[in-house]
């Protein structure tokens, strides 16, 4: 399998592109402890740089501490985890139970939280990835909506730019009625 880094806005987070998709939606691994579920993540962990592992479809993006270089990194990763993907080695040890997310619609939600909930799956989620980050509906009330950043997103330097000029303005655009986006 075809394994290519790819730089992120935020430089402590290399995403890693697969030519094709390797499991279904996304999983964030902020902890070596939360990795444990899959053998990728917790390899990627192994290492003492790595401060974070998320992965997507087709990508994963990991972050590293600050007192090493990609330079240096994005080479060897790529080579370890193209041997993982190659060698048949599962990436997560057990079946994620799909049916219950933040971001599903639920008989409960208003009318406007199913319509930030299409947002996000529809125009948000799909941009966000191409970073290698993603963003869940974490809450909305008074006019307030509040998301969660996972990702490259998490700690990136931009995530206040993408959240008020790109994700703000774009909720606002179609629902006047959302005065602000904040992180969680």
């Amino acid at each position: 399998m075809q394994v290519t880094p790819e730089s992120t806005p935020n430089p402590a987070t290399m995403k890693f592109n697969f030519s094709e998709a390797i499991v279904e939606g996304t999983h964030d691994f902020p902890t070596a402890v939360e990795a444990e579920r899959s053998p990728l993540a917790s390899k990627i962990f192994g290492f003492p740089w790595t401060s974070g592992v998320f992965l997507g479809p087709n990508f994963i993006s990991v972050t590293k501490q600050d007192w090493v270089d990609w330079e240096v990194l994005a080479e060897p990763l790529a080579g370890l985890i193209r041997e993982h993907l190659d060698s048949g080695s599962p990436i997560l040890v057990e079946r994620l139970e799909v049916s219950e997310s933040a971001d599903d619609e639920h008989a409960t939600d208003t009318e406007i939280v199913k319509k930030i909930k299409r947002i996000l799956k529809n125009e948000i989620r799909p941009v966000v990835a191409m970073d290698g980050g993603d963003v869940a509906f974490a809450s909305y009330q008074d006019g307030v909506l509040a998301l969660q950043m996972k990702g490259s997103c998490a700690g990136c330097p931009s995530k206040s730019a993408t959240l008020k000029d790109g994700i703000e303005v774009r909720f606002r655009e179609v629902l006047p009625e959302i005065k602000e986006v904040i992180a969680v």
